[in-house]
């Protein structure tokens, strides 16, 4: 039987930290340490440093001006010092009662009227000092320090921490005698005092060392696990068997050439399908590099073979792009394709369900509608997901899991416009075939970049006047569609009525009255389309947009974007919203307007992510900066469950260990299997599974 026993709130509190296991206890490190293996006398206090004292209690009163506070004056023998608290319990008061012996640890703060700690932490006085620095970890309401620090010993008194592989693989990793998990973990979580606070703090002291090194292991085993695995996994086999195929025809009919970056791609994924083992490829190309042919190219060949495909996409907006490029290539051809979206008509979706389940249905295009139970697939062999990572674990196995034919899986096509730097490739997405589209289509024009000061608006305002008598169109991108206390930012709605005001009278190159539009988030899905809609038929001349146009929105003819408080976006964002000009031959601009609010200055990150997007066009320089100013969690997405799976370890600074563990884990694997399955258990526990997806 189930054990019924209610959690107490301490249980509760560790099972929000993930903090199940006694391993998973042992490996919750501390965010920080206080030294409280000494006293130091008042008259020795530094001003502004950490001390701890020990003295007695000579005064203690509640006062109410400035504000209601605790006021207790202590003193030492040697000088006196007064602790403020401003919140405080009677217990706490009682504890600090006149004639008390207390030790109290803060930060000591001289004046005129001597020294003063705020909120210093405090016990009785009395007791051995403690021989190591004191942790303090990362913990949620409910798990005081106290209780975590008692539950983490006993984790790590019970915990096996036996070591996976000998300390000499990693001999050539450090310069001194390399430390053992166990001796690691003690060290970690009761460092000696005289051990120097930076090399714990950057990570660098050997025993942070080891602790990388096991992780990376256990990243690099669950990937090349989950690789041989699939290799033991069967799909069907998407041969093109003769001359005069879809795939040819399709070939023949587009209206342009294919770019040599292209066609190897599509080469590499057709060779993947050809096998029985299922393909699991992530297309990567910049902004406009022409990922949606090399899918479409795909996707006849699947359907050649008989078979159906479906391509999932994060936004309506964007699988509605995906579809009507689809329809135009394919529908001439033969091809039927269905629409399948949350927000479809009953009467639509019906039918869409009955071609897809039919198998008359060749191609489903859609939102994540079409991972949802009712959706069934006649035969479906190849899944094709675009902005992979914007989707959660959970959906992309999903999707996975719509081929019920015979225990095979579908073969896994996704793609991104993030382009993924080389250490990142290697350590997240070791388990999958990377191909890169990496040159752009002829006729691309060159996108310039300028960043420019909020002060400037009105020169930007009459910049877009001319481009809009040129015939040209201007997309004006707000990061939010409210007014926010926290943000301080002007909304798409204001921003659009300012737009329309300040372009009143304004003319088109046909002599016609310009027409403002707004797109954000919030809409009904019918205006969204309606707007979208009269600007890629060129009706619009501005569109003021949230970031829902970030990706997918093809209008040729647009050849200014304004980004507002760009100093807000992250700089794959910036860099996608960029992509969306410079699609047609008209020389494109963008700029990037920026705040300093009431800050003398951008901040730093904001000013590194600026001076990239002015500096260069190349998504994988913009990714290889952006891991650098942000490290890699932005890139990966769901992949993780929102959970980052490496929580020591820095691809930045940390490749050395990366290449370690890569050489190693095959070796492990192959001689000690049962040690390699060990190890994977003790870091990722049940989180290796997102690994696979």
């Amino acid at each position: 039987m189930p054990d019924a026993t209610p959690k107490t709130e301490s249980q509760k509190a560790l099972d929000k930290l993930g903090l199940h296991r006694d391993i998973d206890l042992a490996l919750h490190l501390p965010l920080r340490y206080e030294d409280e293996t000494s006293i130091t006398l008042l008259r020795d206090a530094r001003d502004g440093g950490s001390a701890q004292i020990e003295a007695t209690v000579t005064h203690c009163e509640v006062t109410y001006r400035p504000r209601r506070q605790l006021v207790v004056t202590v003193d030492d023998g040697t000088d006196t010092c007064v602790l403020r608290f401003f919140n405080f319990y009677p217990s706490q008061q009682k504890a600090l009662a006149v004639g008390k012996r207390i030790r109290a640890r803060g930060e000591v703060r001289g004046g005129f009227m001597g020294w003063t700690m705020l909120h210093p932490s405090f016990r009785a006085a009395g007791g051995d000092l403690p021989t190591a620095l004191t942790p303090v970890y990362p913990t949620v309401a409910g798990l005081p320090q106290p209780v975590l620090r008692k539950a983490v010993l006993a984790g790590l008194a019970r915990a096996d921490l036996s070591d996976s592989f000998a300390p000499g693989d990693l001999s050539q990793m450090s310069p001194g005698p390399l430390w053992t998990l166990r001796e690691a973990l003690l060290f970690l979580h009761h460092p000696a005092p005289d051990v120097s606070l930076d090399t714990l703090s950057d990570h660098s002291h050997p025993a942070w060392q080891r602790l990388k090194a096991e992780e990376l292991l256990a990243q690099q085993l669950s990937q090349l696990q989950s690789r041989r695995e699939r290799a033991t996994l069967r799909a069907p086999v998407l041969a093109e068997v003769s001359d005069g195929t879809l795939h040819d025809r399709l070939l023949a009919t587009l209206p342009f050439a294919l770019t040599n970056a292209q066609r190897r791609v599509g080469t590499e994924i057709a060779a993947d399908m050809a096998q029985p083992i299922p393909m699991h490829r992530l297309l990567q190309g910049d902004v406009g590099a022409g990922k949606t042919v090399v899918a479409a190219l795909a996707a006849a060949i699947c359907m050649d073979a008989g078979w159906q495909c479906a391509l999932m996409a994060p936004t309506e907006i964007l699988a509605e792009q995906h579809f009507r490029k689809l329809l135009a290539w394919l529908e001439p051809l033969g091809i039927t394709t269905a629409w399948l979206t949350g927000t479809q008509k009953a009467k639509e979706r019906r039918s869409m369900l009955a071609l897809i389940e039919s198998g008359e249905a060749q191609l489903v295009v859609g939102t994540h509608a079409i991972i949802q139970e009712k959706v069934k697939f006649k035969n479906l062999a190849l899944a094709i997901i675009d902005e992979q990572h914007r989707f959660g674990v959970a959906q992309r196995l999903a999707l996975r899991g719509k081929l019920q034919h015979d225990a095979m899986e579908p073969h896994l096509l996704m793609m991104t416009a993030t382009p993924i730097p080389r250490t990142l490739a290697m350590s997240y997405y070791a388990d999958l075939d990377v191909s890169t589209l990496d040159e752009l289509p002829p006729g691309r024009t060159p996108i310039v970049t300028k960043v420019i000061n909020e002060s400037r608006r009105d020169e930007i305002i009459e910049r877009i006047r001319a481009q809009i008598a040129q015939g040209r169109q201007v997309y004006w991108v707000c990061p939010l569609i409210e007014e926010s206390e926290a943000l301080d930012l002007t909304n798409a709605t204001q921003t659009h009525a300012d737009l329309a005001e300040a372009l009143q009278g304004a003319t088109r190159a046909d002599g016609l009255p310009v027409l403002i539009g707004l797109l954000h988030s919030r809409m009904h899905v019918d205006d969204k389309k309606a707007v979208m809609g009269a600007f890629t038929a060129g009706l619009m001349s501005v569109l003021v947009s949230t970031t829902v146009i970030e990706v997918g929105v093809d209008v040729p003819n647009a050849s200014l974007m304004v980004i507002e408080h760009a100093e807000r976006f992250g700089l794959s964002q910036l860099h996608q919203l960029r992509g969306r000009v410079g699609r047609g031959a008209a020389a494109s601009a963008c700029v990037l307007l920026y705040s300093t609010g009431d800050a003398p200055r951008l901040g730093e990150a904001a000013r590194e992510r600026l001076r990239a997007m002015a500096e260069t066009n190349d998504g994988f320089e913009i990714a290889r900066r952006d891991l650098e100013i942000r490290g890699p969690g932005e890139f990966l997405g769901a992949r993780q469950s929102g959970d980052a799976m490496l929580r020591f370890a820095d691809l930045a600074t940390d490749q050395a260990l990366l290449d370690w563990a890569r050489a190693e884990a095959p070796m492990l694997l192959d001689r000690h299997p049962h040690l390699a399955h060990k190890h994977v258990q003790r870091w990722l526990g049940g989180k290796s599974e997102y690994l696979k997806a």
